[in-house]
This record gives C-alpha cells, structure tokens and sequence, in this order.
C-alpha cells in the first residue's frame, strides 16, 4: 500500500492521519476521514513523461473509491457528495481519479490522493442559502419602459391605414 516513508512524508502535509491503531485515513475535513481500506489503488503504464523509463514500468496511479458505500460519510454528507460529484461517478458510485503527470509511482499515488481529497472536500461544502431580494424601484421603471418602447416599436411595423381607398 504506502510505504512508512511516504506515510511520514504525507501525514507531515496533512493528508494522512494515524490512529491508535494501524488504521490509517485520508483527512478531508475536521469531520469526515476516509479509511484507506476503502481506496483501491491500481497501477499501470504511463503516457507521460520518462522516455524508455515509461515503457517498462507502471508508474500511472488510478485510485477508485465508492462514495455510495463509504462508512466515511454520513446520509446528508453522502448525499451532497453523490449530487455534486454525480457527472465524476459510474453507476455503482465509484469515484474514479487517475494520474500520470510524474515519473515516479509514489507521487503519482500523493497526487492523485490529494486530488481525491479536495474533490471531496469542496463537494461536503453545503450551498449558501440564497438571500431573496426585491427589485429596485428604478430597475421596475426600466423594465416597464422597455416593454413599452417594443410594444410601440411592434405596433408600428403594422399596416399603416390613411383612409384612402
């Protein structure tokens, strides 16, 4: 999974926390932590940069996590992230993210983990209530006035009738 190196150079960012237990979790707010359990990890050939390098190892890192059995979230929490991350996830709910803009597996796996992170972070953040409000007396007047301007402006394309035959 994460080797004890990285984890130390990740927990000291933020991004991972360690318990009393071996558990470990990716930190997405004061409230919601995501085991690692629940992130599946893959590996694969990368089409970006390391010339030969890039041909014979799996560097490019694709984490899946299901947002529909997370025990991370709770039922309102679960909610706003499946509305607001709905085009992002397949059928089953899996939320799929893949990088392969480094040329080493373990900062491919801190990007793409990262990245997994703030998605989810700015999908928990609950919409501001909007404030209703009333239009001013000067836009009402405008408004009136440009309907009456096109009313006239529509009247006059009309048949124009002088009265002679």
């Amino acid at each position: 999974m994460i080797s004890a190196r990285s984890r130390e150079r990740i927990s000291g960012k933020g991004f991972f926390k360690q318990g009393e237990a071996v558990t470990i979790a990716l930190v997405i707010n004061d409230k919601v932590e995501i085991p690692l359990s629940e992130l599946v990890y893959t590996a694969s050939r990368s089409s970006g940069p390391g010339g030969q390098h890039v041909n014979t190892s799996d560097t490019r890192i694709q984490v899946r996590w299901n947002a529909k059995e997370s025990t991370a979230l709770d039922d309102s929490e679960r909610a706003r992230v499946l509305k607001m991350l709905a085009s992002r996830l397949t059928e089953a709910g899996d939320l799929i993210l893949a990088s392969d803009s480094h040329r080493s597996q373990r900062r491919n796996r801190e990007d793409v983990t990262q990245r997994l992170a703030s998605l989810v972070r700015e999908a928990l953040i609950p919409p501001k209530p909007r404030k209703k409000t009333k239009p001013t007396r000067a836009s009402r007047e405008k408004r009136l006035d440009e309907k009456r301007r096109k009313s006239r402006a529509k009247k006059d394309r009309g048949k124009k009738y002088d009265g002679d035959d």
